[in-house]
Protein backbone atom coordinates (compact mmCIF):
# COMPACT_ATOMS: atom_id res chain seq x y z
CA UNK A 1 0.00 0.00 0.00
CA UNK A 2 2.87 2.35 0.78
CA UNK A 3 4.27 1.83 -2.72
CA UNK A 4 0.89 2.60 -4.29
CA UNK A 5 0.62 5.72 -2.17
CA UNK A 6 4.03 7.01 -3.25
CA UNK A 7 3.33 6.23 -6.88
CA UNK A 8 0.08 8.20 -6.63
CA UNK A 9 1.91 11.11 -5.00
CA UNK A 10 4.55 11.03 -7.75
CA UNK A 11 1.94 11.01 -10.50
CA UNK A 12 0.03 13.91 -8.94
CA UNK A 13 3.28 15.85 -8.51
CA UNK A 14 4.27 15.30 -12.15
CA UNK A 15 0.77 16.24 -13.33
CA UNK A 16 0.76 19.47 -11.29
CA UNK A 17 4.26 20.32 -12.53
CA UNK A 18 3.02 19.82 -16.08
CA UNK A 19 0.11 22.19 -15.43
CA UNK A 20 2.52 24.83 -14.17
CA UNK A 21 4.68 24.49 -17.29
CA UNK A 22 1.64 24.71 -19.57
CA UNK A 23 0.37 27.80 -17.77
CA UNK A 24 3.72 29.58 -17.79
CA UNK A 25 4.62 28.71 -21.39
CA UNK A 26 1.17 28.82 -23.00
CA UNK A 27 1.86 32.08 -24.84
CA UNK A 28 4.96 30.57 -26.41
CA UNK A 29 2.70 27.83 -27.75
CA UNK A 30 -0.13 30.12 -28.84
CA UNK A 31 2.12 32.74 -30.40
CA UNK A 32 5.04 30.89 -32.08
CA UNK A 33 6.68 34.01 -33.49
CA UNK A 34 8.60 33.14 -36.67
CA UNK A 35 12.30 34.11 -36.75
CA UNK A 36 11.74 36.83 -39.35
CA UNK A 37 13.04 40.33 -38.78
CA UNK A 38 11.59 43.58 -40.03
CA UNK A 39 11.41 43.48 -43.81
CA UNK A 40 10.49 46.37 -46.08
CA UNK A 41 7.68 45.58 -48.54
CA UNK A 42 9.82 46.22 -51.61
CA UNK A 43 12.58 43.97 -50.28
CA UNK A 44 9.98 41.23 -49.78
CA UNK A 45 8.65 41.66 -53.33
CA UNK A 46 5.62 43.87 -52.71
CA UNK A 47 6.87 47.21 -54.00
CA UNK A 48 3.32 48.55 -54.37
CA UNK A 49 2.89 48.51 -50.59
CA UNK A 50 4.00 51.16 -48.15
CA UNK A 51 5.17 50.40 -44.63
CA UNK A 52 3.66 52.39 -41.76
CA UNK A 53 4.46 52.29 -38.05
CA UNK A 54 1.40 52.79 -35.85
CA UNK A 55 1.17 53.44 -32.13
CA UNK A 56 -1.27 51.26 -30.22
CA UNK A 57 -3.28 52.61 -27.28
CA UNK A 58 -0.72 51.25 -24.82
CA UNK A 59 2.25 52.72 -26.67
CA UNK A 60 3.54 49.75 -28.66
CA UNK A 61 4.81 50.38 -32.18
CA UNK A 62 3.26 48.03 -34.72
CA UNK A 63 3.77 47.76 -38.46
CA UNK A 64 1.19 47.62 -41.23
CA UNK A 65 1.69 47.25 -44.94
CA UNK A 66 -0.69 49.30 -47.08
CA UNK A 67 -1.49 48.74 -50.73
CA UNK A 68 -3.79 51.63 -51.76
CA UNK A 69 -7.11 50.66 -53.28
CA UNK A 70 -8.05 51.88 -56.70
CA UNK A 71 -10.95 54.35 -56.76
CA UNK A 72 -14.20 52.67 -55.80
CA UNK A 73 -12.56 49.37 -54.81
CA UNK A 74 -12.77 47.91 -51.28
CA UNK A 75 -9.85 47.47 -48.92
CA UNK A 76 -8.99 44.29 -47.01
CA UNK A 77 -7.99 44.73 -43.38
CA UNK A 78 -5.99 41.55 -42.91
CA UNK A 79 -5.20 39.76 -39.65
CA UNK A 80 -2.72 36.88 -40.13
CA UNK A 81 -2.25 33.61 -38.31
CA UNK A 82 -0.12 33.11 -35.23
CA UNK A 83 2.95 31.83 -37.07
CA UNK A 84 2.82 34.23 -40.01
CA UNK A 85 4.91 37.17 -41.11
CA UNK A 86 4.01 39.87 -43.61
CA UNK A 87 7.03 38.98 -45.74
CA UNK A 88 5.81 35.40 -45.92
CA UNK A 89 2.43 36.49 -47.22
CA UNK A 90 3.57 38.42 -50.29
CA UNK A 91 2.26 35.99 -52.91
CA UNK A 92 -1.14 35.96 -51.17
CA UNK A 93 -1.19 39.75 -50.88
CA UNK A 94 -0.43 40.08 -54.59
CA UNK A 95 -3.38 37.83 -55.42
CA UNK A 96 -5.67 39.73 -53.05
CA UNK A 97 -4.87 43.08 -54.63
CA UNK A 98 -4.57 42.05 -58.29
CA UNK A 99 -8.00 43.48 -59.13
CA UNK A 100 -7.37 46.85 -57.50
CA UNK A 101 -8.60 45.89 -54.04
CA UNK A 102 -6.59 47.63 -51.33
CA UNK A 103 -4.84 46.00 -48.41
CA UNK A 104 -3.88 46.90 -44.86
CA UNK A 105 -2.03 43.93 -43.32
CA UNK A 106 -1.01 43.98 -39.66
CA UNK A 107 2.16 42.67 -38.06
CA UNK A 108 1.12 41.99 -34.46
CA UNK A 109 3.17 43.18 -31.49
CA UNK A 110 6.29 41.08 -31.10
CA UNK A 111 6.20 40.01 -34.75
CA UNK A 112 8.66 41.08 -37.47
CA UNK A 113 9.59 44.59 -36.39
CA UNK A 114 6.64 45.40 -34.12
CA UNK A 115 7.46 46.06 -30.48
CA UNK A 116 6.08 44.32 -27.41
CA UNK A 117 4.94 40.79 -26.64
CA UNK A 118 1.73 39.20 -27.95
CA UNK A 119 -1.40 38.60 -25.90
CA UNK A 120 -5.09 38.67 -26.74
CA UNK A 121 -5.66 42.15 -25.37
CA UNK A 122 -2.45 43.33 -27.00
CA UNK A 123 -3.47 42.03 -30.41
CA UNK A 124 -6.87 43.67 -30.09
CA UNK A 125 -5.17 46.98 -29.31
CA UNK A 126 -2.99 46.53 -32.39
CA UNK A 127 -6.06 45.75 -34.48
CA UNK A 128 -7.79 48.89 -33.23
CA UNK A 129 -4.78 50.94 -34.35
CA UNK A 130 -4.88 49.26 -37.77
CA UNK A 131 -8.61 49.91 -38.03
CA UNK A 132 -8.10 53.60 -37.19
CA UNK A 133 -5.38 53.80 -39.85
CA UNK A 134 -7.75 52.26 -42.38
CA UNK A 135 -10.78 54.42 -41.57
CA UNK A 136 -8.63 57.52 -41.85
CA UNK A 137 -8.24 56.62 -45.54
CA UNK A 138 -11.39 54.71 -46.48
CA UNK A 139 -15.09 54.78 -45.64
CA UNK A 140 -16.01 52.04 -43.16
CA UNK A 141 -18.36 50.33 -45.62
CA UNK A 142 -15.42 49.73 -47.99
CA UNK A 143 -13.51 47.76 -45.35
CA UNK A 144 -13.46 43.96 -45.54
CA UNK A 145 -12.06 42.50 -42.31
CA UNK A 146 -10.31 39.22 -43.16
CA UNK A 147 -8.85 36.95 -40.50
CA UNK A 148 -6.89 33.75 -40.99
CA UNK A 149 -6.56 31.09 -38.27
CA UNK A 150 -5.71 32.89 -35.00
CA UNK A 151 -6.45 36.14 -36.82
CA UNK A 152 -10.11 35.17 -37.16
CA UNK A 153 -10.51 35.87 -33.46
CA UNK A 154 -9.05 39.33 -34.00
CA UNK A 155 -11.26 39.95 -37.06
CA UNK A 156 -14.42 38.91 -35.22
CA UNK A 157 -13.54 41.24 -32.34
CA UNK A 158 -13.00 44.15 -34.74
CA UNK A 159 -16.23 43.50 -36.65
CA UNK A 160 -18.17 43.18 -33.38
CA UNK A 161 -16.97 46.57 -32.12
CA UNK A 162 -16.39 48.67 -35.25
CA UNK A 163 -18.15 49.39 -38.52
CA UNK A 164 -16.94 47.34 -41.48
CA UNK A 165 -18.54 46.39 -44.77
CA UNK A 166 -17.93 42.63 -44.74
CA UNK A 167 -16.19 39.93 -42.73
CA UNK A 168 -14.18 36.96 -44.03
CA UNK A 169 -13.10 34.19 -41.66
CA UNK A 170 -10.65 31.60 -42.97
CA UNK A 171 -10.20 28.52 -40.75
CA UNK A 172 -11.97 30.06 -37.74
CA UNK A 173 -12.74 28.67 -34.29
CA UNK A 174 -15.19 29.21 -31.45
CA UNK A 175 -12.38 29.96 -29.00
CA UNK A 176 -8.72 29.05 -28.59
CA UNK A 177 -9.72 27.39 -25.32
CA UNK A 178 -11.95 25.00 -27.29
CA UNK A 179 -9.09 24.15 -29.65
CA UNK A 180 -6.66 23.58 -26.78
CA UNK A 181 -9.19 21.53 -24.83
CA UNK A 182 -9.67 19.21 -27.79
CA UNK A 183 -5.93 18.46 -27.80
CA UNK A 184 -5.25 18.58 -24.05
CA UNK A 185 -8.45 16.88 -22.87
CA UNK A 186 -6.69 15.78 -19.68
CA UNK A 187 -5.94 19.38 -18.61
CA UNK A 188 -8.40 21.99 -17.20
CA UNK A 189 -7.60 24.24 -20.14
CA UNK A 190 -10.50 26.63 -19.66
CA UNK A 191 -9.30 27.46 -16.14
CA UNK A 192 -5.73 28.04 -17.29
CA UNK A 193 -6.19 29.83 -20.62
CA UNK A 194 -5.05 33.45 -20.52
CA UNK A 195 -5.96 34.33 -24.12
CA UNK A 196 -9.20 32.52 -24.99
CA UNK A 197 -10.26 34.66 -28.01
CA UNK A 198 -13.98 34.01 -27.43
CA UNK A 199 -15.30 34.47 -30.96
CA UNK A 200 -18.34 32.44 -29.92
CA UNK A 201 -19.32 35.23 -27.53
CA UNK A 202 -18.58 38.05 -29.99
CA UNK A 203 -20.00 36.78 -33.27
CA UNK A 204 -23.60 37.63 -32.31
CA UNK A 205 -22.66 41.33 -32.42
CA UNK A 206 -21.55 41.03 -36.04
CA UNK A 207 -24.32 42.06 -38.45
CA UNK A 208 -22.47 42.49 -41.76
CA UNK A 209 -22.32 39.84 -44.51
CA UNK A 210 -20.08 36.95 -43.45
CA UNK A 211 -18.03 34.46 -45.46
CA UNK A 212 -16.46 31.44 -43.72
CA UNK A 213 -13.94 29.27 -45.59
CA UNK A 214 -12.63 26.05 -44.05
CA UNK A 215 -10.75 23.04 -45.34
CA UNK A 216 -12.34 19.67 -44.69
CA UNK A 217 -8.91 18.18 -43.85
CA UNK A 218 -7.75 20.97 -41.54
CA UNK A 219 -5.80 19.30 -38.72
CA UNK A 220 -4.79 22.48 -36.91
CA UNK A 221 -8.35 23.82 -36.51
CA UNK A 222 -10.79 21.05 -37.43
CA UNK A 223 -13.71 22.20 -39.54
CA UNK A 224 -16.20 21.38 -36.77
CA UNK A 225 -15.05 24.51 -34.91
CA UNK A 226 -15.70 26.68 -37.95
CA UNK A 227 -19.12 25.08 -38.34
CA UNK A 228 -20.00 25.77 -34.71
CA UNK A 229 -19.01 29.43 -35.01
CA UNK A 230 -20.94 29.77 -38.26
CA UNK A 231 -24.07 28.40 -36.59
CA UNK A 232 -23.88 31.24 -34.04
CA UNK A 233 -23.58 33.98 -36.69
CA UNK A 234 -26.35 36.15 -38.09
CA UNK A 235 -27.48 36.14 -41.71
CA UNK A 236 -26.45 36.99 -44.32
CA UNK A 237 -23.74 34.37 -44.16
CA UNK A 238 -22.08 31.76 -46.35
CA UNK A 239 -19.98 28.72 -45.43
CA UNK A 240 -17.63 27.28 -48.07
CA UNK A 241 -16.24 23.83 -47.32
CA UNK A 242 -13.10 23.26 -49.34
CA UNK A 243 -12.90 19.51 -49.94
CA UNK A 244 -9.38 18.22 -49.31
CA UNK A 245 -8.16 21.58 -48.07
CA UNK A 246 -5.86 21.73 -45.08
CA UNK A 247 -5.08 24.63 -42.79
CA UNK A 248 -2.80 26.97 -44.70
CA UNK A 249 -3.27 25.85 -48.31
CA UNK A 250 -6.76 27.13 -49.12
CA UNK A 251 -5.48 29.42 -51.86
CA UNK A 252 -4.92 26.20 -53.82
CA UNK A 253 -8.61 25.40 -53.36
CA UNK A 254 -9.95 28.74 -54.56
CA UNK A 255 -9.92 30.88 -51.43
CA UNK A 256 -8.88 34.07 -53.21
CA UNK A 257 -11.47 33.62 -55.96
CA UNK A 258 -14.17 32.76 -53.43
CA UNK A 259 -13.34 35.84 -51.39
CA UNK A 260 -13.25 38.06 -54.48
CA UNK A 261 -16.71 36.86 -55.49
CA UNK A 262 -17.99 37.53 -51.96
CA UNK A 263 -16.44 40.98 -51.80
CA UNK A 264 -17.88 41.94 -55.15
CA UNK A 265 -21.28 40.36 -54.55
Amino acid sequence: MAIVKWIAILLVTVYCAGLVVLYVRQREMLFPIPPVGRTAPDAAGLAEAGEHVLTSSDGEKVIVWHVPARPGRPVILYFPGNGDSLAGGVSRFKAMTADGTGLVALSYRGYAGSSGSPSEQGLLRDAAAAYAFTTARYAAERIVAWGFSLGTGVAVAVASEHRVGRLILEAPYTSTADIAASSFWFVPVRLLMRDPFRSDQRIARVTVPLLVMHGTDDLAIPIVFGERLFALAHDPKRFVRMAGGGHDDLDQYGAIETARDFIGG
